[in-house]
């Protein structure tokens, strides 16, 4: 009898173009630990022994296919030197700086890509990733993620998501998530999710400057034999590119919301990158009102069945206050759907 392929194995293979034998369930289940650990998240975001202790915990009860070493969507802006007064959950934190600016303009003093990769809590997530690496006869996938270039300019420059962006901050931008995910799969990650939730205005030029930005992010981790996951979160604008998007030759998966319109599009240049596509489980099905039962089951099931995705992720990380049995019970249905 053959035997599986273990999910180091499958993300090999998807490196390769090679569709695996069932979508990789590596969903983002990380500030989560904290309520494992039973200490605030700030102190769990700094202390890599508690971090490591929940992922080891969480893992047996999740049946994941990978554990997500890191995810911080703030960890770049306070790698280049922001203060972060953190609220209560479902709040953003405020963001300080020792020289801030109007909207539109940069912070000044701020750290260059390689002094940010390995400032702030960016060490953390390196220890993090080589304690799970250590472990004995591990055949599980180790996951991190930064943010995407067009996302940490907007945040630099507090311009919304459909403002033109300033060249100086995606220069910037660009730089510094390439520096700190290169640092993360040089530990060990083998998955690296880069979260994009600002989008280009238009499908023109402004979509091939963007691609461009991505293109050094996507080739180092791709370097170091890691998968790149490109994933997309905002709905509108994603839908105005999705023809851009599909027809596209991406060296990386890239991963659409469940829900999203774009993926109700039959396209031949869907079905063309097809091994490249992923799936995002909207976050409010961990919620107690949520859809963690049939509903869920069944949309999964069809999306998998139409697209055949390489994987299936979350659409960002699961909320630190959901409840672990509404995971483990939004997780089954996953894994019934897979």
């Amino acid at each position: 009898m053959e035997e599986r392929p273990t999910p180091r194995q499958m993300a090999k293979a998807l490196l390769n173009g090679v569709a695996p034998p069932r979508p990789l369930f590596l969903p983002i289940v990380f500030s989560l630990g904290a309520k494992v650990e039973n200490v605030s998240l700030d102190s769990f975001l700094s202390n890599p022994a508690k971090i490591s202790s929940a992922l080891r915990q969480m893992r047996g009860h999740l049946g994941a296919d990978g554990v997500a070493c890191y995810f911080d969507p703030y960890l770049e802006m306070e790698a280049l030197g922001a203060t972060l007064q953190r609220h209560l959950q479902g709040r953003s934190p405020t963001i300080h700086w020792a020289q801030p600016a109007r909207a539109g303009e940069m912070p000044g003093s701020l750290r260059s890509p390689e002094e940010a990769a390995k400032s702030g809590r960016v060490p953390v997530g390196v220890e993090v990733i080589r304690r799970m690496n250590a472990l004995p006869n591990r055949d599980f996938l180790l996951m991190a993620g930064v943010a995407g270039p067009l996302t940490l300019a907007a945040r630099l420059t507090q311009l919304s998501e459909r403002a033109d962006l300033p060249d100086d901050a995606l220069e910037l931008a660009g730089s510094v998530v390439t520096q700190v995910a290169s640092t993360f799969v040089e530990a060990g990650a083998d998955v690296m999710v880069i979260e994009e939730t600002v989008f280009p205005a238009s499908s023109g030029r402004g979509f091939d400057s963007w691609a461009d930005l991505l293109a050094p992010l996507i080739n180092i981790v791709r370097f170091y034999e890691a998968v790149p996951v490109l994933q997309l979160n905002a709905s509108q604008p994603l839908h105005e590119n999705g023809d851009a998007i599909f027809q596209r030759q991406w060296d990386c998966v890239v991963s659409l919301p469940l829900e999203n319109p774009v993926q109700e599009r039959r396209t031949e240049a869907k079905r063309k990158n097809i091994a490249m596509l992923g799936i995002a489980l909207p976050l409010d099905a961990f919620g107690s009102a949520g859809q963690g039962g049939e509903d869920l089951h069944r949309g999964l099931q069809q999306m998998i069945l139409e697209l055949r995705p390489a994987l299936v992720t979350t659409a960002g990380d699961v909320p630190a206050t959901t409840d672990m049995k509404i995971l483990g019970k939004v997780f089954r249905e996953v894994a019934r759907a897979l």
